[in-house]
């Protein structure tokens, strides 16, 4: 690779790193030509992108930024790396969790930065595995606003539900026979 190929390279890479605020870095190392291309397969089904670099290049390009954020993800640039973008900060890691399965234990996450955060180590995966997107965040608030307006419309439709049943076995229902008027007694002298 040429001086120019290089600065390409980097370019293309910086680009990628301004238009994701999430990407994971991973271990391909040991994975076998058919499993990366069915790891890419499964990354272009979901909307991930998925580049392979080499570490100088991906340290150049971050550097080029002189962010601090980025500071962590330098520990992690060793071995084989192959990089995911997505604008989702847990697809991912849902990716490389599933593709694991049963496999084992590769691809291992080295690193991944969501957001202005760094997670470093494959021990993090399944914490960003749960991490919320903004969707179901969104849904939790309005699930929670909405489940005070349905119990009182609950509350309401059940008392005039027992409202009505209530009316309905008052129309029903005969009414008592009131009392006959008391007779005078015997005893009583008669008025004259």
């Amino acid at each position: 690779m040429n001086t120019a190929q290089k600065s390409e390279a980097i370019e293309l890479l910086k680009n990628k790193f301004s238009q994701y605020s999430n990407f994971y870095v991973t271990n391909t190392e040991s994975l076998t030509v058919e499993q990366i291309s069915q790891l890419r397969r499964t990354c272009f089904e979901k909307g991930v992108e998925m580049k392979v670099a080499k570490n100088t290049m991906i340290k150049k390009a971050l550097e080029s930024f002189n962010d601090e954020k980025y500071a962590g993800i330098y520990d992690a640039l060793h071995g084989v790396t192959a990089l995911m973008f997505s604008d989702s900060p847990k697809e991912p890691a849902v990716i490389l969790s599933d593709f694991r399965g049963a496999k084992g234990e590769k691809p291992a996450l080295k690193a991944a930065l969501i957001g202005e955060d760094v997670f470093f180590g494959d021990n993090q995966l399944t914490a960003l595995k749960n991490i919320k997107t903004k969707n179901e965040l969104i849904g939790e608030v309005i699930g929670l606003l909405q489940s005070p307006i349905r119990r009182v419309i609950a509350a309401l439709q059940n008392q005039e539900a027992k409202g009505g049943a209530d009316a309905a076995t008052e129309e029903v229902a005969p009414e008592a026979p009131t009392a006959a008027p008391e007779a005078p007694e015997a005893d009583a002298p008669a008025a004259e």
